[in-house]
């Protein structure tokens, strides 16, 4: 059986909560996964922080930690130089101008949309990790 990037990770995962342990490390637990791989990992972290488990997690993508952190730490220099929450974190800047922006669709959001993602893990192709289109989904 092969298993994707995300479903690997969660493998790992699983196997490191053996004990039902209540506080868990995971650094840089989405590098190198596929968009869905990914989802997949963010998944099991919400999870894990659900059902009470302390997620220590280290990442180097912001808007990972925007999604899945009740408290951030940034380290710099191997320092941490600040720490709080990301509205905590977020007020340290002067307030933003209000502009008028007309948002685009990102690369993963058409990638996630050719592989017909809805959030939820996928296994029709989870063993694909190089982020290719699948034979039968290059146009719709």
């Amino acid at each position: 059986m092969t298993y994707s990037g995300g479903m690997r990770r969660r493998l790992d995962i699983s196997m490191s909560l053996i004990g039902n342990p209540p506080v868990i490390f995971l650094d840089e637990p989405t590098t190198g996964l596929d968009p869905q791989g990914r989802i997949e990992v963010w998944q099991t972290v919400k999870q894990l922080a659900g059902q009470g488990t302390t997620v220590l997690l280290t990442t180097q993508y912001l808007d990972e930690a925007e999604q899945l952190a009740d408290r951030i730490a940034i380290l710099h220099q191997g320092t941490i130089i600040q720490n709080g929450t990301l509205t905590e974190l977020k007020q340290l800047l002067p307030p933003a101008k209000v502009e008028y922006v007309e948002k685009q669709p990102s690369l993963e959001d058409v990638f996630l949309a050719l592989v017909g993602d809805t959030g939820e893990a996928e296994t029709a192709h989870a063993d694909r990790t190089d982020g290719t289109v699948p034979a039968g989904k290059e146009s719709r």
